[in-house]
């Protein structure tokens, strides 16, 4: 049997579920994990919380993102176990892999221009360099038009004032 582990983060994950669900109606018998991986409170916030308010925030999180994709999945009556973590994503999204014996690891990522995806820490990038399980990418929603024009735009103005500050 196969297993697949499918991390959950953001609306993209929707487009890896549903090609999940179409590799399972090829392939029947795939033990599938759903992954919500949720970062932590900083330092200076968790000092102020209760331990058992932060995981119960953390929990109620993670039903939250996990939700659209249970959802997919049992329409289609595809069994799956869904697990649910605090850290680093890229970081725990490769020691759930290997912890998990999985296969290969299926997500979806926006679609980026290059000079975005350079300077962006994407958790796929990180978790491509972490892991030796193989990822399989499939392409999510385009990028909203802020993100492709003003991330850019905000660099360039960066590097202009750089270099009208160095003229001076």
């Amino acid at each position: 049997m196969k297993t697949v582990l499918v991390p959950i983060g953001d609306r993209n994950a929707q487009v890896a579920i549903r090609h999940v669900i179409q590799e399972c109606l090829r392939t029947p018998g795939l033990e599938i994990h759903l992954l919500n991986v949720q970062r932590p409170l900083s330092r200076h916030v968790a000092q102020f919380v209760r331990r058992r308010t932060r995981e119960e925030f953390h929990r109620e999180s993670s039903e939250r993102a996990l939700e659209p994709a249970r959802k997919l999945l049992g329409q289609h009556n595809i069994p799956y176990t869904a697990h649910m973590r605090v850290g680093d994503r890229a970081r725990v999204i490769a020691e759930e892999a290997r912890r998990l014996n999985c296969d290969h690891i299926i997500m979806s990522t926006a679609r980026k221009n290059s000079l975005t995806r350079m300077l962006e820490d994407s958790t796929t990038n990180r978790l491509l360099e972490l892991t030796p399980v193989p990822v399989e990418i499939v392409a999510g929603e385009k990028i909203s038009r802020f993100e492709r024009y003003g991330v850019p735009a905000g660099i360039a103005t960066a590097l202009g004032l750089l270099v009208a500050a160095a003229l001076d």
